[in-house]
């Protein structure tokens, strides 16, 4: 299992008119943790698209818990728990400044070679970064 943490700020353009963070801002707070989780472990998304790998959202679920509110600090954790091979699957958590779990959801995402808009095995590049993690 690998798990990366990342910290942003609720700003006025993410919340409704009650003050909440809008529900459908949560698929661009997920995608800021899985890029940040790959930068961590040294395989940033840029690259996948440099070997020719696209990776698309095959499906997500989201479960709703409590609301963040407008300059709320919030983490979101990133967790892989299983090395990919057609597809990988994050399972996302959005924490609250005071450590209350908000929201959590899983994320599938297919590789497809950008050539062929076929699907693919995830590139040996990126399993070669993440198997140490996962011995």
């Amino acid at each position: 299992m690998l798990q990366h943490d990342h910290q942003i700020r609720i700003r006025y353009a993410d919340v409704d008119q009650m003050g909440y963070v809008y529900y459908g801002h949560y698929a661009r707070y997920y995608e800021i943790g899985r890029a940040e989780f790959l930068r961590s472990v040294g395989f940033p998304y840029k690259r996948l698209e440099d070997e020719g790998v696209m990776c698309p959202v095959a499906s997500m679920k989201i479960r709703f818990l409590r609301a963040p509110r407008y300059d709320e600090l919030i983490t979101i954790r990133t967790t892989v728990k299983e090395l990919p091979g057609k597809s990988v699957f994050f399972y996302m958590e959005v924490f609250l400044e005071s450590g209350k779990l908000a929201n959590a959801g899983l994320v599938k995402l297919a590789f497809v070679d950008a050539k062929t808009m076929k699907t693919a095995h995830a590139p040996e590049s990126l399993l070669k970064v993440l198997k140490p993690h996962f011995e």
